[in-house]
């Protein structure tokens, strides 16, 4: 039955408006385009950036809602684990007995560089103090009590310092900041290893606690004759001073942009394939000692093909065109070699058994 000249019209109408995608498809596997909500918490050291970060990529994606909650590392893995949240983040990597208890295989994806720093409140003081690795795990120790200590005054010579004394403080929260110090004193002191040892919740054996960076960074800056360490942007932020520490070269060595991508570099080679590496204590004459990869954790598959599309292209935006955010913030940018084996990372993650990217 030939079909009417009004029919005709309508159905080239439709045809027409098909073409353009004006209209939706008839089947119900197509993509739906409406917002994605993702929850990610950890690492208080990377806060400042990643909420840069999502300042900038909600611009860019505002159908993308992502919650960042910056309560320590610690609590980010076991969130991670517990699935209640859709990415981690920390400072340090994640243990071999931690990855086996989660449901699943957890990817790490590197996503910047930071500092860990020693910062004090000596209102006197008028130029950055000096500390070899010694010094620093003997006041950590509670061995080093006052600021006048004849060591303390060798690394600083000239130099007019109190007599008061030291009041440590250090992190109360399971922290990746604290993951990332005590593996470096770990390394520089037999001492330290014995007694206390490396991790994000260790047994302190002196000071007062600070919940998360911002906790350390207030209980030093209300605090005189404090000593503790934090996230370089967060000492930067508050108008602290940042001490130069000795590294293994024998250089006092000023945390900076290219001190800790030096540090990062010397590491580059010799990087397992999971990324899972510390970076502290590095070798090179002008590497910062205390230097850390954060690493966003995830799982391998996603149960959401949506949530799981939005992360990956979140996290690929932030390894590439978020770096550029880094250097204003007081992060590095991951070497280019990172970078590269970060993205084979992020093209392995899968939902409904199928890359994502």
């Amino acid at each position: 039955m030939p079909l009417s000249k009004r029919t005709s019209q309508i159905l080239v109408c439709l045809a027409l408006l098909m073409s353009f995608g004006l209209m939706p498809a008839c089947s119900g596997g197509g993509k739906t385009g409406g917002p994605v909500n993702l929850v990610g918490a950890g690492s208080t050291f990377v806060n400042p950036l990643f909420q840069k970060w999502l300042s900038e990529y909600g611009k860019l994606n505002p159908k993308v809602s992502i919650d960042y909650q910056s309560i320590g590392s610690g609590a980010g893995i076991k969130q991670i684990l517990a699935q209640t949240v859709d990415f981690g983040a920390s400072d340090t990597a994640m243990k071999d007995e931690d990855l086996k208890a989660g449901p699943g295989p957890i990817v790490h994806i590197p996503v910047v560089l930071g500092a860990v720093v020693i910062t004090y409140n000596l209102p006197a003081m008028a130029q950055p103090l000096h500390f070899s690795p010694d010094v620093i795990a003997d006041i950590f120790l509670g061995k080093i009590k006052k600021w006048d200590d004849a060591r303390i005054k060798a690394d600083n010579p000239g130099v007019k310092l109190p007599s008061g004394e030291i009041t440590v403080v250090h992190r109360s929260d399971g922290s990746g900041t604290s993951g990332v110090f005590t593996d470096y004193l770990s390394k520089v002191s037999a001492e330290w290893k014995e007694k206390v040892g490396a991790g994000t919740s260790p047994s302190w054996p002196v000071g007062i606690g600070g919940k998360g960076n911002e906790g350390v960074t207030g209980q030093v800056k209300q605090t005189p004759n404090t000593i503790g360490y934090v996230e370089l942007a967060y000492a930067v932020k508050n108008n602290l001073p940042v001490a130069l520490i000795k590294n293994k070269a024998g250089s006092f060595v000023q945390p900076s942009f290219d001190t800790v991508t030096a540090a990062a570099a010397e590491s580059v080679a010799t990087t397992p394939e999971d990324l899972r590496v510390s970076i502290t204590d590095p070798s090179g004459a002008g590497t910062y000692p205390i230097s850390s990869y954060v690493y966003v954790l995830l799982y391998k598959e996603q149960k959401s093909v949506d949530k799981g599309k939005a992360l990956v292209d979140f996290l690929w935006w932030g390894i590439h065109d978020g770096e550029n955010y880094a250097k204003d913030l007081q992060y590095a940018p991951l070497p280019a070699e990172i970078v590269k084996r970060a993205e084979m990372k992020i093209n392995s993650i899968t939902a409904a058994g199928k890359p994502l990217r």
